[in-house]
């Protein structure tokens, strides 16, 4: 059905107001009804809008939402499900290109923003190598493991070949927890120690350790974990060289 007069004039004035500023200053639901306007040109989709954004949540969830279930609205078709994960896929994309192109040592939230589009629904534990340049730029990643992500089921060894092959001056690692909680086990911060510790025997260094959960993720470098994993790595070198030069003395002193 044609939109009346008084809800065309109320979409030209949300262009208006996009084009002018963007989206600052928009609510939610005016965002999600701008795009659905794109599928429905001629439809009023305030209430559509303010539905999803009710069912879902947050425009982040409207966005992440699959089109079967933006279809479960009254008034949202396949034409507006479809723009409305265009959009998303695009921004997924966007966001890849940004953080391949610079440095994201410091960059864990970008990191995030990436990959929890794809790994947010998954049913089992993905564990990802990220492999970085002397630049910090990312030049390859990839699935390692998957199931259930523990100390004995990641092998050091086939983390740092892969590095290796890469010609990698530096990781990154993620991988996702389906119970939603992104707190580290027991068992993650043993991994993620003894990855640390890999990588300092073979000078390729452990940027960071992301666990993602449901729309937050822990960071092992923001918390100031790789750090320690790496003074402790040193602490063992150290007793370690001091050890062997005590046992050099005492060889020499009781050699006839």
């Amino acid at each position: 059905m044609p939109a009346n007069g008084k809800a065309e004039g109320h979409r030209k004035r949300l262009r208006g107001r996009f084009i002018k500023s963007g989206l600052a200053g928009f609510h939610d639901y005016e965002i999600i009804e701008l795009l659905l306007t794109l599928g429905s040109p001629r439809k009023d989709c305030k209430q559509q809008a303010k539905e999803a954004i009710k069912k879902f949540k947050t425009l982040r969830g409207v966005l992440e939402a699959s089109p079967q279930e933006l279809q479960q609205i009254d008034g949202i078709g396949h034409h507006s499900a479809f723009g409305i994960k265009l959009v998303q896929e695009v921004a997924r994309e966007f966001l890849k290109e940004k953080i391949i192109d610079k440095p994201v040592y410091k960059s864990s939230k970008e990191i995030f923003d990436y990959l929890y589009h794809s790994m947010r629904d998954l049913k089992k534990e993905v564990f990802k190598v990220i492999c970085l340049n002397s630049q910090n730029q990312i030049i390859g990643t990839a699935d390692l493991f998957e199931g259930t992500i523990n100390s004995s089921s990641i092998s050091p060894r086939e983390v740092i070949e892969g590095a290796i092959n890469y010609h990698a001056a530096s990781l990154i690692f993620v991988h996702n927890h389906p119970s939603g909680n992104p707190e580290p086990s027991r068992s993650d911060k043993e991994l993620t120690r003894d990855l640390v510790y890999a990588g300092s025997i073979m000078r390729i260094r452990v940027l960071d350790h992301l666990i993602i959960g449901n729309n937050r993720y822990f960071s092992f470098a923001g918390e100031g974990l790789v750090e320690e994993y790496e003074l402790n790595f040193l602490n063992l070198k150290m007793r370690g060289v001091s050890e062997a030069r005590r046992r050099l003395y005492r060889a020499k002193l009781f050699t006839p």
